[in-house]
């Protein structure tokens, strides 16, 4: 069977992620303690402990969600002896996710990586005025159309395309004034809903350029491996090896569209008939669902789902 393994992104986070990986398995609590080193900070008892609000803070929630992800990846490794050489053709991510595939298939260290994450997601909450930003998503609606709201809406401000999710699920990103206007605009095409969410920053658009420019000179001094395996990036919908196309690409994703949809379609196009969503939540399985019919999709974030897939890896 040909799988691909696939990390979330921002959105999946809880209180009390991984906690149970790192009680049971001595290599989850190895990733763990590393991340912390890493940033200098006990993020691990946040993850664990909360409070809430302080997790969602995207500087503490970019790197919290990459560590249960790779946390994950090592338990499968060393309980059910897992090889993305050997198990996977693809690892892909949304958004943050991206890190944590390219993490994953050796591209990036797990220290670096943490590093890269605080930086884009400090960078990320810098770059626009708090309240001058504001996301929607858009349901019911194909990304075509939403294309087109997102132009109608813009009227000399910015409002882009942020994630193409599948589904008919599209989310808008730009100026406060903009995306509202898109809510209103998508209403009267036919969305089934359209609206606002709860995010600190406007992200994947235009007004994220400064975070861009951080993260374009942040990955300059990291060391970028080509990975195990092809990872599927969020601004190409397709698989990149290179690493200066991988630097190219995670630098674009900042301000670029997150292609879901099209990143999982063309996986399922090259015979992938198994998506292992790994890390905290399910939110990219049940978007897999909706995009490749037919495709198993499973989540892989507790120790019971260890068990279950080195089952069916062994079975």
């Amino acid at each position: 069977m040909k799988r691909a393994f696939i990390f979330p992104g921002q959105g999946s986070q809880a209180v009390g992620m991984g906690k149970a990986l790192a009680d049971n398995f001595p290599a989850a609590k190895a990733v763990f303690d590393e991340v912390d080193e890493a940033l200098s900070q006990k993020l691990s008892t946040l993850m664990w402990e909360g409070p809430a609000e302080e997790l969602t803070l995207t500087a503490n929630t970019q790197p919290a969600l990459m560590a249960v992800s790779l946390a994950a990846m090592r338990v499968l490794e060393a309980e059910a002896g897992l090889g993305l050489k050997e198990h996977a053709a693809y690892v892909a991510g949304h958004s943050l996710g991206e890190y944590s595939a390219l993490a994953a298939a050796g591209s990036l260290s797990i220290a670096d990586t943490a590093r890269l994450l605080r930086i884009r997601g400090n960078a990320m909450q810098n770059a626009v005025p708090v309240g001058q930003g504001a996301m929607a998503a858009l349901l019911g609606l194909e990304y075509d159309t939403a294309l087109e709201v997102a132009r109608e809406a813009a009227q000399g401000e910015v409002c882009d395309a942020a994630n193409d999710n599948g589904g008919a699920q599209v989310v808008v990103s730009g100026h406060k004034a903009a995306v509202e206007r898109a809510v209103t605009i998508a209403q009267q095409k036919g969305a089934k809903r359209a609206v606002m969410l709860a995010v600190s920053a406007p992200f994947h658009c235009a007004l994220m350029q400064p975070a861009a420019d951080a993260m374009r000179e942040a990955l300059a001094g990291v060391a970028v491996n080509a990975p195990a395996i092809p990872v599927v990036a969020n601004v190409e919908a397709a698989p990149i090896t290179d690493p200066d196309a991988i630097r190219d690409a995670l630098v674009r994703q900042v301000t670029g569209t997150v292609r879901w949809r099209e990143c999982v379609a063309f996986m399922a196009s090259q015979g992938v008939e198994a998506f292992h969503e790994v890390g905290s939540g399910k939110v990219l399985t049940g978007l897999v669902k909706r995009i490749a019919a037919g495709a198993a999709a499973s989540a892989i974030g507790t120790p019971e789902d260890v068990a279950a897939f080195k089952a069916t890896l062994q079975g």
